[in-house]
């Protein structure tokens, strides 16, 4: 067994919620070998106006056994692997109640095409990190 870290909003509390990307229509829980880098990631999501999310420790079979149960999908984020969230976020972030008001504000996926301003933007943030 393995120890990795997630991220985890209201954590310990009755409306606790994990972490997940959006991929199309499925979600994905990231999961880091390195606190340092769910910290990092941590941190550039609260630089996107999210809540303050909470680095927790988990062993990597709970968090995959909870992706099956769930249906959702994992990736694992190799210890020094820069992560860096997407820049179109949920508008509400209400977990526990799968309606279909959760939608995104642009499917991250649907075009590849970049804006220069939101390259420049990305370009701050690891400018930042350095």
């Amino acid at each position: 067994m393995s120890k990795v870290y997630v991220l985890l909003f209201n954590a310990r509390t009755e409306n606790e919620g994990i972490h997940t990307v959006q991929m199309g229509d499925r979600n994905k829980i990231l999961m880091f070998e390195s606190e340092d880098d769910a910290t990092r990631y941590a941190l550039l999501l609260e630089a996107q106006d999210f809540p303050t999310p909470t680095v927790e420790p988990f062993e990597s079979e709970e968090i995959e056994e909870f992706c099956k149960q769930a249906d959702y999908d994992w990736e694992m984020i190799s210890a020094g692997e820069l992560a860096i969230p997407p820049e179109q976020n949920l508008e509400e972030m209400t977990w526990g109640n799968e309606d279909s008001s959760q939608q995104a504000t642009e499917n991250p996926t649907s075009d590849p095409q970049m804006s220069s301003e939101e390259l420049d933007q990305i370009r701050r943030k690891l400018e930042g990190l350095l």
